[in-house]
This record gives structure tokens, sequence and C-alpha cells, in this order.
């Protein structure tokens, strides 16, 4: 195990709320190496003693039951320098002392600055075998910046030793994605085109883009959301199933699935896709101020596409891919819709009325399962021909002590554990469908539709919708 963790960004919103937090957990639970050590850095003009009086009451807020003595044990552990970032010698001089250990650096920075801190850590001797890298998501902007920070990336640290992070991946609830696709023959045998209507994959959330300004200007929902957390899905609900649980199998049905995405056209675009950005309205009765970006800016808010999977297993499938800020609730859910029976036998409800049998992973904010099917024992019971929905909640049990994301992949870093981390050509991948999006949307001048805070996106994006969402944005009130 790594003993060494180089933090940049260790004044960053990130760090402070999830990281330090993730890093007391594993201390507390004695999952660190015995003699494991933080250097934290930042361009910030703190001293050590300073920065510890900055982090302990950000730890006591996010741990209130850890006992102080774990604390403090953590901070003994950190000590502080400001760096500047662009500055390759500030960077090589802040780390070079610490060349002799196992080190993993982890970038909670802008991706602009990738390059020139890799190449202080390369200058200060702690990029060599067999220390480690972490690199937070995105990787770049566009297929152009990604392969250029890869690329250069790869002149000072070979592939097997870089994690690059999207922290779904470290959630329990998305993991199990594979264990139940794979783990039961009841799913994997109609997890195919010919039982499968359709799959939506929904990622809201309820906070706006406040304090995020400046980066989400560059990005919008749809480099920020759809390229990482919303692709990765898709590839979990999607891949052929892998010949092992090791790393690069696992990454390499992932990458076909990518490679497979069918290129989105302009001539399709305004049928395929919506983009639209929230103006003020209210949230759980609360006021919400509109998105105002940088003068010149064109990003949106929401984003929905219908993708295309072109391979045997998906050919046909509409896969509906959904994201958007200021939406009603905070909820991630991959919904699958099966095909209705060949031949309707019942008097009530009708065929076209029959709801149809649904599997719904809800990921956040809580973990659940549901399947939703036909019966007779949710009508009347002297009806037997007449059926209701009825819903089997497969939910987990409630109180188990599940590792946040980033505790998990803390530890696989640390342990060069690389399943739950992104190959360089996986970011290719998914950068060569996100870029032929972004260019269909140019090129058919697709507008940005408004929608009011609170509410589940433009009118014209039920269409993209799980079937339970449609009426709420349509703005219906039955």
């Amino acid at each position: 195990m790594h003993d060494t963790l180089l933090l940049f960004g260790a004044t960053g919103d990130l760090a402070q709320r999830y990281l330090f937090p993730s890093l007391l957990r594993l201390l507390t639970d004695g999952l660190l190496a015995e003699d494991f050590r933080i250097r934290a850095m930042a361009l910030s003009a703190h001293d050590t003693d300073a920065f510890h009086d900055i982090l302990r009451p950000r730890l006591q807020q996010a741990m209130p039951q850890a006992p102080i003595e774990d604390i403090q044990s953590l901070l003994r552990r950190i000590d502080y320098r400001s760096v500047d970032l662009r500055d390759v010698d500030s960077v090589a001089d802040a780390v070079s002392d610490l060349a002799d250990r196992r080190c993993v650096s982890y970038l909670a920075i802008p991706p602009g600055l990738y390059i020139s801190t890799c190449e202080g850590l390369a200058k200060g001797g702690v990029l060599a075998a067999p220390h480690r890298l972490m690199l937070e998501k995105p990787i770049g902007s566009d297929s152009e910046s990604a392969e250029q920070i890869i690329t250069t990336i790869a002149q000072w640290i070979d592939e097997d030793r870089v994690f690059r992070l999207d922290h779904y991946l470290g959630k329990a609830a998305v993991q199990n994605l594979i264990a139940l696709r794979f783990g039961n023959t009841l799913l994997e045998a109609v997890w195919n085109r010919n039982y499968i209507e359709s799959v939506h994959i929904l990622v809201a959330e309820s906070e706006g883009v406040d304090g995020r300004d400046a980066y989400y200007a560059r990005s919008g929902a749809l480099r920020d959301m759809v390229q990482s957390h919303i692709l990765q899905l898709l590839c979990l609900v999607a891949m052929e199933p892998p010949a092992s649980l090791e790393a690069d199998r696992i990454r390499d049905e992932k990458v076909k699935v990518l490679r497979s995405l069918r290129p989105l056209e302009a001539r399709t675009a305004a049928r395929d896709s919506i983009r639209g950005r929230y103006t003020a309205g209210s949230i759980n009765g609360q006021p919400a101020q509109a998105y105002q970006p940088p003068e010149g800016s064109e990003v949106e808010t929401f984003a929905g596409v219908t993708a295309h999977i072109d391979n045997w297993r998906w050919s046909g499938v509409p896969f509906h891919l959904v994201t958007g800020k200021r939406l009603p609730e905070r909820t991630s859910r991959v919904v699958v819709t099966l095909k209705p029976v060949t031949h309707w036998l019942f008097e009530r409800p009708t065929r076209s009325q029959a709801a149809p049998n649904r599997l719904v992973f809800q990921l956040q904010p809580q973990e659940n399962i549901q399947l939703g099917l036909m019966s007779s024992l949710a009508g009347p019971e002297w009806g037997a021909l007449e059926l209701q929905p009825l819903e089997l909640e497969l939910s987990v049990p409630t109180g188990l002590h599940r590792r946040i994301a980033y505790e998990r992949l803390f530890l696989d870093a640390f342990n060069g554990n690389h399943a739950l981390f992104v190959r360089d050509d996986e970011v290719r991948a998914a950068w060569a469908w996100i870029d032929s999006v972004a260019d269909a949307w140019k090129a058919a001048q697709l507008p940005l539709e408004p929608y009011p805070a609170g509410q589940w996106g433009p009118a014209e994006a039920a269409t993209f919708l799980p079937q339970e969402l449609e009426a709420a944005a349509r703005g219906d009130k039955a």
C-alpha cells in the first residue's frame, strides 16, 4: 500500500467537503498505512498551523461523531505548502523531499493545470515508478484538449499508474449494476433488444450553478455530466459480459460500448436531443434565481440526448440520457422498460393502457430497486381478469455501513486496483461521441429552451424523461 498522498487543490470545496473527511474515515477504520502522510497544497499562502485551523472545523462538521483524537491524528499527518501550479519549479520544490516514499498525487484542480502540475511532479521525482497519479474528471473539455493532456502526461508516467476518477464509479449502487446484471439469470436472459423497449438514464440536481460559474460557463451540462457520469452508467448497463472482473477486461467492454455509439447528426439533432437553461423559479418553496452566464456564453444547464448503440445487443433500443440543474429533486436513476407481452389476454386494462414492466435502479439519494409488474392481486379480488400495476420493492436493508465513493476510490488507488477508474481509450471514445453532439447542436443551431427552476426541464423534454416524469415535465396537474 502506498503511504503518502500529495493532494493538490487542498483548500478547494472538493477536498474540504469530501476528500479529507474520506481520509479521516479510512484512518479511523485502520485502513491507511501506519506511517501515512498527506502533503496538502494550494495557492493560498497559509502555513501548516493555519491550514489545520481551516480544516479542523470542516472535519468536525462532516463527521460530528468522530472522536477529537482521530481528527487530531489526521491533522498531525498533514503538512501544508503554498504552491503556484503554473510554475513547474514551484511544484517540484514542494514535493521533491518525498520522492523516496511511495506517493499518490491527487489533482483536485482544473484540467487546465494538469500538464504544468504533472511536469512539476516529474521534475520533483514523484511520477517515476512506483509513484501513482489520480486525476479528477473532466479530462479536458473536448477531444483535442483531452488528447493533449493524455499524451503529454504519458511522457512522465505509465498508463498502469494513472487513476482517472469518475466518483460515480465508486458508489456502491453503481457497482451493483454489474452484480445484478451478471449475477442473475433472470436479468441477463432478457438484457437485449428482443425484450427491452427503452432505457432512461437520469441524473437530476436541485442545486444550481452557484459557485462554479467560471467552470460551468465553459462546460455546460453536456460536458459536465453526460460526458462522465451518464456515459459511465450507460456503459455498465449496455456492456457485454467481461471475461472476468479484472480491471482491463471490464474496461475493454466499456470501450466497445462507447465506440458503438452512433454519432449525433445535425439533421436529427432537434428530434434526438434538447438543451435548456433554467430561469427564475422555486424549489421546495424557496425562490431560485435564473442562471446568468457570462455574456456570450451559450452553455446549457439541461441536456437530453437519445443515444443509439449500433451493435447486435442494442440495435433499435433508444437510450434516453438526461441531466439538469435546478430540477425539483436530486435523484439518479436507471429505468429499463421491457416490451409488452406478445398476446394480451385480459379485459381490463386494454393492451394500450397496460403499464409496461419496468426495472428501476434508484442510485441516489437512496439505493432502491423496483420491479413494476401487472397483477390481479392489486385489483379487486372478484376481478381476476382485471390487472393493476404492482410495484415490487427490492430495496437494500437500511443501516448498512457503506463507504462513500471517495473512500473506495482512495483505497483502490493506494492498493493499485484499476477496476473503478477510467482508462485513456475510454476518455478518448467518450469525448468523440460528446463532440459529435456538440457539433450537431452547433450545425443545427439548436436553441436553448428556457425552463423555470423547480420544473423537470423544458416542456419539450417530456419525451426524454422516464414515464413517471413526463406529465410533470409537460406541466400536467393530473
